[in-house]
């Protein structure tokens, strides 16, 4: 198709539109809702959408808008005025609109938008008689100059809230309402004298220049700061584009009966079933988020439980309040889940501006998920489906004890539940440098702007002294899964002191808060937690999970307090146990170094000797903590000297502590260096140099067997796993002794343990050679951190020099260590299946890297069909919901 004959605008309005809610890819999320919304036939301010192709071409092409987009805009730009009965640029009846962006997935205050555009020196004159009110058009044009002049002109915005801040000082107002029209021409006079000494040349009175400007701006803030950061956090792809959308403008700031609002249909913050939201009298919509003055709530209830004197929507104009309900019941119901909404009332009219799939907490969105179900609305795959795996995260963690001493010094709004003790800073790239030295800090801002998400992202919580429960701080930290108390106004920031200021005390930067987003307190000080209840809700989404998914789901846990942990959390045993975890232990370090340093069998055998009854022991926790379940143990892996010291003081205190020579012992430390450790005498190479190593381990874990089954009746099942196998011989070898020792334990105990054993393959050739290894292995278990670095080359400890760099260039789609690499490292792992299962069919197979928690690397392993995967304890339930949510897209 040519390129003039492209459609690049669609239209929406009127009761009709030539999109629709399926078609977010071409015309992003907001304009495709917009398209939805007037075909349902809502009160929709007409407009048109840009769509993404354009964004595409104009990046493609220098920033060059593709031929025939201006004839199309001109022909959209008509119908509305068509429609509206007003004209762009027209003096006497002039049509304003709005520019905003729209990508396919919620960017909420990542990109630009521009308000009131079409005003200038004439048409703010027709403005003002059309509507009978002064004050209201130079309000809407000094807001137009002041977001304009940011967007596309490139002067701060602190430039304008300045001059407007020092203006109010004078005539000691509070509110932006009390400037006069008068007032308000004067200060217009002031902001483009500003705008013309910060750019040369005066403010823009051309309408079309405008329009055109603003376009290019939102389509430029695709690849500005705020968006990269917001994509790079939330996996959005580059390629995707935004939209943009032109809509006449509709005024909440047209007098007392008028109002702009933001609402959900559910709480997004507990997923109750009621109308959640504020709105302001006489305002812009951005007056709303940015907090620059105190919303009112929507519904009585909300203003009661607030203990609020300001009146609610509902109890000042109660017939557009009963009309908005039954429009925010139609859309939850039309699109099946919670909506976000933005809407404006113009001299009493309804008008819907926005509506999208509410952002929500974790919490919320399993009540939300399991209500709809109960209702009838979704299906209960539908349920599990909707949560986001990841955002479990939020429930796993501990809240602040109740029994815990807390000095509250303020309280603000509950924004996003949680709790978080840190450190206070004051700005973002602070919060980014001190969290890079492993401090926990809190985010203290009088409020937050987008350019602050990289500061909200390193921090633990978010306060702030301005905003609502719709401010860009609440919905943002809502998205991340982070607490955040906002509208706290007792405090008192001084950014240039780096103090927070309330009742006389004085906190500095760097003292140590607590916030709590589910009461709005702060606190002074660290305040102790517990750890998180699952049920209700949590485990009744889990259990449909659990019924949905094919693979099962095991935890790499090697202590007590790690196995509890993961049988609370729903792991069907332990994936991966590290044995040399254990060795590290105060208590039986000396003998393992003793071990190490025997330069004769019979004396290494007698210090073996001294940590049997000590693994055995290790062993009986683990079982019986599992009964019943398998518990795959990993012989020992790293070399030897890892357990050794090396300062020369070290070695003369181990000396010491051993009744040993201190010359042998650091001559033995040198003999056992490597150049390349991670690459060298470890694993199965240790258990056949060393194969008395093996036959300990193998007699620890099957007298345990025996003992647990004993003592509780329910036989553990052992799987023995070899370390870094490359080849069938070195299996065999190890094998011959593990099975040896098992058939000794059953003679002298008389109880036969079922058990297997089998291999870990986290090298290339293991994987290659899988069909020939898996003739002497009963299982397979993929160790995907390892298999990553012999695949890559990489050394996963020195791979964060360079890893950033390589994803945020492109080079890497994302970490390799933090989520599978499918195309290399999955090859090998789904060769090593596939020919494994070939010569051996029914292998067991499963991976217990730290891919095992990772929902993009579960889906994988669930399209190869492997049998299972191992994660560490906290995140069981990520990868149960993640297994589930792959086995209903294989299907």
């Amino acid at each position: 198709m040519a390129a003039e004959s492209r459609k690049f605008v669609y239209r929406f309005g009127g009761g009709a539109a030539e999109g629709r809610a399926g078609m977010k890819t071409l015309l992003g999320g907001k304009g495709a809702n917009l398209a939805e919304m007037a075909n349902l036939g809502l009160p929709v301010p007409p407009g048109f959408t840009i769509s993404t192709e354009v964004c595409t071409a104009y990046y493609a092409g220098k920033q060059c808008y593709p031929e025939g987009l201006e004839e199309q805009v001109a022909e959209a730009l008509a119908a509305v005025e068509a429609t509206v009965g007003a004209r762009f640029g027209e003096k006497a009846n002039p049509l304003l609109v709005s520019v905003r962006s729209g990508a396919r997935a919620s960017m909420p205050g990542m990109m630009d938008t521009v308000l009131n555009l079409g005003l200038n020196d004439e048409t703010v004159e027709g403005l003002a008689a059309r509507s009978g009110d002064r004050r209201f058009a130079f309000d809407s044009y000094r807001r137009f100059i002041g977001m304009y002049s940011d967007v596309v002109l490139g002067v701060d915005h602190a430039e304008f809230e300045d001059i407007l801040g020092g203006f109010k000082e004078q005539r000691h107002y509070a509110l932006d309402t009390e400037v006069t029209a008068e007032e308000w021409e004067g200060l217009i006079r002031r902001y483009k004298a500003r705008v013309e000494e910060e750019t040369g040349k005066p403010f823009p009175q051309d309408v079309r220049e405008q329009l055109w400007g603003a376009i290019g701006a939102v389509f430029k803030s695709w690849n500005g700061a705020r968006a990269l950061t917001y994509r790079r956090l939330n996996n959005i792809p580059e390629d995707w584009g935004t939209a943009v959308n032109i809509q006449a403008m509709v005024f909440g700031n047209m007098g007392e009966t008028s109002a702009t609002g933001v609402a959900f249909t559910r709480n997004p913050s507990t997923g109750a079933k009621e109308l959640y939201g504020e709105f302001l009298v006489n305002a812009q919509g951005e007056d709303v988020v940015a907090g620059i003055r105190t919303p009112q709530n929507i519904t009585e209830r909300a203003r009661l439980e607030a203990g609020s004197n300001a009146p609610s929507l509902e109890a000042l104009m109660p017939q557009t309040f009963a009309e908005l309900q039954r429009t925010f019941d139609l859309l939850e119901r039309h699109y099946r889940d919670m909506q976000d909404m933005e809407f404006t009332i113009q001299g009493g009219k309804l008008w819907m501006l926005q509506t999208r799939t509410g952002k929500r907490t974790a919490r919320a969105a399993l009540k939300i998920a399991v209500d709809m179900a109960g209702e009838g609305l979704i299906s209960e795959a539908e349920a599990v489906s909707r949560i986001d795996p990841a955002s479990l995260d939020q429930l796993l963690h501990p809240t602040l004890d109740p029994k815990a001493n807390r000095e509250v010094i303020a309280t603000g709004l509950p924004a996003s539940p949680g709790a978080a003790s840190g450190e206070i800073v004051f700005d973002a790239d602070e919060a980014e440098r001190v969290k890079a030295l492993n401090h926990r800090v809190i985010l203290v801002r009088i409020e937050t702007s987008p350019e602050d998400i990289h500061g909200m992202h390193a921090a633990e919580g978010i306060l702030t002294t301005r905003g609502g429960m719709t401010s860009h701080a609440a919905v943002v930290a809502r998205g991340m899964g982070k607490p955040c108390v906002s509208g706290a106004g007792a405090l008192r920031i001084d950014y240039q002191a780096g103090t927070l200021t309330v009742a006389g005390l004085t906190l500095r930067k760097g003292d140590t808060i607590t916030i709590d987003g589910s009461t709005g307190q702060v606190m002074k000080g660290e305040v102790a937690t517990i750890k998180p209840e699952l049920s209700g809700d949590f485990a009744t989404l889990m259990s449909w999970a659990d019924k949905l998914r094919r693979m099962g789901v095991r935890a790499n846990a090697e202590t007590p307090l790690d196995a509890r942990t993961a049988r609370d959390f729903g792991a069907e045993g332990i994936g991966l146990c590290r044995t040399e975890h254990m060795f590290f232990d105060a208590g039986r370090i000396l003998a393992v170094r003793e071990m190490i340093l025997a330069d004769k069998l019979e004396k290494r055998k007698a210090a073996l000797a001294k940590l049997l009854p000590m693994q055995r022991k290790d062993f009986i926790e683990l079982f019986e903590i599992m009964a019943g379940l398998p518990v795959t143990i990993r012989l020992l892996d790293p070399p030897l000297h890892e357990f050794l010291p090396h300062a020369d003081h070290e070695i003369e205190e181990v000396a010491e502590q051993m009744n040993a020579n201190a010359d042998s012992l650091r001559a033995r430390v040198a003999e056992l260096k490597e150049f390349n450790p991670m690459l060298g005498h470890r694993g199965v190479r240790l258990l056949i140099s060393y194969p008395e190593i093996a036959e300990m381990q193998a007699r620890a874990i099957f007298e345990a067997a025996v003992e647990v089954g004993r003592r509780t009746g329910k036989a553990p099942i052992p799987e023995v796993m070899v370390p870094l196998v490359a080849s069938r011989n070195e299996l065999e070898r190890v094998k011959e002794r593990i099975v040896a020792v098992a058939e000794d334990v059953a003679k002298e105990s008389g109880v036969r343990i079922d058990y297997s054993v089998g291999t870990m393959i986290e090298l290339p050739r293991a994987a290659l050679c899988a069909g020939e290894i898996a003739q002497s292995a009963d299982f397979f278990s993929f160790g995907t951190n390892d298999l990553t670095q012999t695949t890559f080359g990489i050394s996963r400890d020195d791979a964060a020099r360079f890893i950033g760099e390589y994803t945020a260039k492109g080079v890497f789609r994302c970490d390799p260590f933090i989520s599978l690499d499918t195309e290399g490292v999955g090859e090998l792992v789904r060769i090593g299946t596939e020919r494994g299962r070939k010569a051996r069919p029914g292998l067991k197979t499963g991976i217990c890297g730290e891919h095992g928690g990772d929902p993009a690397s579960i889906a994988f392993c669930e399209k190869i069909n492997l049998d299972y995967v191992s994660c560490s304890p906290f995140r069981v339930p990520i990868a149960r919901l993640a297994a589930a949510q792959a086995s209903l897209a294989k299907d």
